[in-house]
């Protein structure tokens, strides 16, 4: 049975299990976008509503809101709950919602629940964490929960999946009207307050009161009502005198003196309430202000270990099949321009890519066990004193440390951070952490000038310098920082609280996911960009203005007429493509990029890069295919170690041109998707550009510093 579009809401708060449960109930039937109107991140996916038979009811859509404490915003992704729950003409507004609440900090949590309860939408209250709260040594009575909150409350674990079948009867029997809750309001309103609501319910043709208060304290936040609707509140809160902060303060007492019982009630202690032993053994040392960075060290240190000590073998058989594959399809097709460009355009191109799959696939996946164990919150708490010395608080790690993955949602994540001030410096400096898409560069790189040898016995060279770039970008985004902090001027208070969950084992199927997300989105998005790119780039280096490929071919086969065949066709590949648009154009910003010890080639490379930064090496493949220096099909790291500089005869890629290009690429502004979303999330373009301009600065001089010295 289809859904007739009916969407179900999950609403929680943060760490409470609600996206692990989100991914449990939708599997690979996921999609992500952006909320209808704003540029918060959506989640969504088909949800199959089954009932205890595992027999299909339904098909439905779930809709993952995002984390919060309350229906009241501290962030921009919080606006978002509201602005849907509030708006029976969004698009997302659910028939259902159900609420994911950690059974082991129920009162907490319930505050959530009464506020959702009270806007008059059918709930299903979701008890997580019951493993948590177990070993707590609390129990949580989930039938006398139902009975006093008056609606249906089941007991899950999202992480295995626990009660989903219980789950899934609940929201049927809601849905079909079966159990109608006898609604209950945890918040009476004042005389005042019911007569301004009687007011508001009239003009806006509400039925409810909570949400008519809604109107009152956020209808600011409201994206669905038009200026004079505002206004005309503004007049009503003036009209009765309504205190925002009185009322606040006041709801929230009175929500608790009504939840307090409820919970004496459902929930019983057996002994004292402390955390797990292993949490508290744990966080003597992760959260300790010494051994605190030390251990945080040794795991960045391990996983760029892991980069290249797990994903060589796999890169090496994908490299050479590969260049397997490109010599087959050479073969097969008849000599011409479609082979040229399918073999050496597009293949080749695409071939600098996939080769780095195992190295994305590992950094992804450890970097969702270290979110998923709970260890990145310890990050976040015990880096705030850090960050605030660069203008900075503890959640500024959470889109630094995104950054590592890409920039584009690093940049979207610094709405969680309440204050103005901080969040902008966070969206200057993200660009400055190295995102995955650098990695392929710094790999090749690296792998030219590094030696696999062992440092210790154990540490691997390579792994050691991949970690001093990021720690080198690292150190540039908190440098940038505090620049920054000295020229913007603070304009509201700072201030950092963050719950810090449990550790859990990793749940290994949304790890997997996570990995498999990662890849599918690297390769496709990546691989769009580069086929365009690869294919733009072979018309613009096969083909040249007027006949000057044609001249500069006829001189080089006059020049080597009594040199072997072999070299006869190589100089003639690389005269053509030095006189193409490309080598053209190349030659052309040549000059401003030489003092870095880059050439030509490598100038169409840097630019071509700027629409994705994973494209360097898949353009490098391209042009070093067209170039033909050699007959034989071969890898990339071989095309770049081949390379000779036509000036010195010596090797292009020397240490000083590579680690040239590794620190320019370790402060360059990241891609142009970077930039648009800086521009999306400052509303104009008075900081992308001062961005681009500061970042671009940064790496010349620092690319032209390292080249001269090591020169």
């Amino acid at each position: 049975m289809k859904s007739e579009n009916i969407k179900i809401a999950l609403v929680g708060n943060p760490n409470a299990g609600k996206s692990t449960l989100f991914n449990a109930l939708t599997g690979l039937r996921q999609k992500t976008g952006n909320f209808p109107g704003v540029t918060v991140e959506k989640k969504s996916g088909t949800y199959n509503l089954k009932g205890s038979g595992n027999q299909l009811i339904r098909e439905v859509t779930l809709v993952d809101l995002p984390g919060t404490y309350s229906i009241y915003p501290k962030s921009k992704d919080e606006t978002v709950v509201m602005d849907i729950l509030a708006n029976p003409k969004h698009p997302d507004f659910p028939s259902v919602i159900i609420v994911v609440a950690d059974a082991s900090n129920l009162q907490r949590n319930l505050l959530l629940f009464t506020e959702i309860n009270d806007l008059g939408i059918p709930a299903v209250l979701a008890l997580n964490m019951l493993d948590v709260a177990s070993s707590m040594n609390l129990t949580v009575n989930a039938v006398q929960l139902a009975m006093q909150l008056k609606v249906p409350v089941v007991r899950i674990n999202a992480r295995t999946g626990e009660g989903i079948v219980n789950l899934n009867d609940a929201v049927s029997q809601v849905l079909d009207q079966k159990f109608k809750p006898a609604l209950t309001y945890f918040y009476e309103p004042t005389e005042n307050e019911g007569k301004l609501i009687e007011e508001v319910k009239s003009y806006y043709h509400l039925d409810n009161d909570y949400v008519a208060l809604q109107y009152v304290c956020q209808h600011d936040n409201f994206s669905f009502l038009e200026q004079p609707a505002r206004v005309k509140l503004d007049g009503l809160i003036e009209k009765y005198g309504f205190d925002e902060n009185h009322f606040l303060a006041t709801e929230t007492i009175a929500r608790y003196e009504k939840i307090k019982p409820i919970v004496s009630k459902a929930v019983k202690s057996e002994g004292g309430i402390e955390p797990p032993y292993w949490t508290r053994k744990l966080d003597a040392i992760l959260l300790h202000p010494f051994w605190g960075y030390v251990t945080f060290i040794f795991v960045l240190l391990v996983i760029f270990q892991a980069i290249f000590a797990w994903a060589s073998y796999p890169m090496d058989l994908i490299d050479a099949g590969t260049a397997a594959t490109i010599e087959w399809v050479k073969g097969i097709l008849p000599e011409g321009v479609l082979n040229d460009l399918i073999t050496d355009g597009i293949l080749a191109g695409i071939g600098g890519i996939i080769i780095f799959i195992p190295q994305i696939a590992i950094l992804f996946g450890l970097v969702a066990i270290l979110e998923e164990s709970g260890y990145m919150a310890r990050v976040m708490v015990i880096m705030d004193k850090l960050m605030r010395k660069f203008g900075l608080n503890g959640r500024s790690v959470v889109p630094l440390i995104s950054g590592v993955a890409c920039a584009v949602p690093a940049i979207m994540t610094t709405r969680s951070i309440s204050s103005r001030y901080e969040r902008l410096i966070t969206i200057l400096v993200t660009p400055l952490m190295s995102c995955s898409a650098r990695l392929p560069i710094f790999a090749i790189l690296i792998a030219l000038v590094v030696p696999s040898t062992k440092v210790f016995g154990i540490l691997n060279m390579q792994g050691l310098v991949l970690l001093g770039l990021y720690f080198l970008g690292l150190v540039g985004a908190l440098l940038s920082a505090w620049l920054l902090s000295l020229f913007l001027k603070r304009t509201e208070p700072s201030y950092f609280m963050l719950e810090v969950p449990t550790y859990k084992l990793p749940r290994w199927g949304h790890v997997g996911f996570t990995m498999y997300e990662s890849v599918k989105s690297f390769v496709f998005e990546a691989g769009k960009i580069i086929m365009a790119i690869s294919i733009i780039l072979w018309v613009l280096a096969s083909y040249g203005p007027g006949d000057k490929m044609e001249a500069a071919a006829a001189q080089a086969q006059q020049q080597m007429a009594q040199k072997p065949q072999e070299q006869i066709d190589a100089a003639i590949a690389s005269a053509r493509l030095e006189n193409s648009y490309a080598g053209s154009f190349g030659r052309f910003i040549e000059p401003a990029i030489r003092p870095l010890g880059y050439d030509w080639k490598i100038g169409i490379a840097l630019l071509a890069s700027f629409a994705a930064r994973e494209v360097f090496v898949g353009t490098m493949a391209t042009i070093y295919s067209i170039s033909g220096d050699t007959e034989d099909v071969l890898t990339v790291k071989q095309r770049l170690i081949q390379e000779k500089n036509p000036e010195t005869g010596g090797p292009m890629y020397t240490p000083a041109v590579c680690y040239s290009l590794l620190i320019f690429y370790v402060f360059a502004m990241m891609c142009m998707s970077t930039i648009a979303v800086v521009y999306r999330e400052t509303h104009g373009w008075k900081w992308p550009m001062i961005q681009l301009a500061y970042l671009t600065v940064l790496a010349y001089v620092s690319a032209f510093a390292v080249y001269q010295l090591m020169s």
